[in-house]
């Protein structure tokens, strides 16, 4: 049986990004801290090790794999801060169009700092990620 490796724990999320040793990520990471809890009016909890995560919802595949995930999320990771959304969402590229320097792939979007991008752009994003999740997976609250 599968055992899903990212689970919500109780790790404090304010310990963990006062932990983050380059001091222009950290100070990003508590800017983002409080743009993503007001955008998507849920609490920060920390996912696994290093990703910080708001809300979540309970997912099914077709292939009988399930389990749960945050809605949106990020981790300032060494390299660059990576973005959590949605994986599937196909109308994500006109925002991210507009969001500035960034870097993405599947369900991540990769940023070097937050002066890099428009934050107007990255609070629409973490709204329609978290309305395109709501409506795929009756996301619970």
């Amino acid at each position: 049986m599968y055992e899903q490796k990212t689970k919500e724990t109780d790790a404090d999320v304010i310990e963990f990004i006062e932990a983050v040793d380059n001091p222009k990520k950290r100070q990003d990471a508590f800017k983002l801290l409080e743009l993503f809890e007001q955008t998507s009016g849920f609490p920060a909890k920390m996912w696994g090790s290093s990703i910080i995560g708001f809300g979540s919802y309970h997912y099914v595949y077709k292939t009988g794999h399930e389990g749960d995930a945050p809605l949106v999320g990020f981790s300032p990771r060494k390299a660059k801060i990576s973005l959590y959304f949605a994986t599937g969402d196909e109308d994500r590229g006109p925002l991210l169009e507009k969001f500035g320097k960034h870097t993405s792939g599947k369900a991540c979007v990769y940023i070097n700092k937050t002066e890099d991008i428009d934050l107007d752009v990255l609070q629409q994003l973490i709204r329609q990620s978290i309305d395109f999740l709501q409506e795929l997976y009756s996301a619970k609250k």
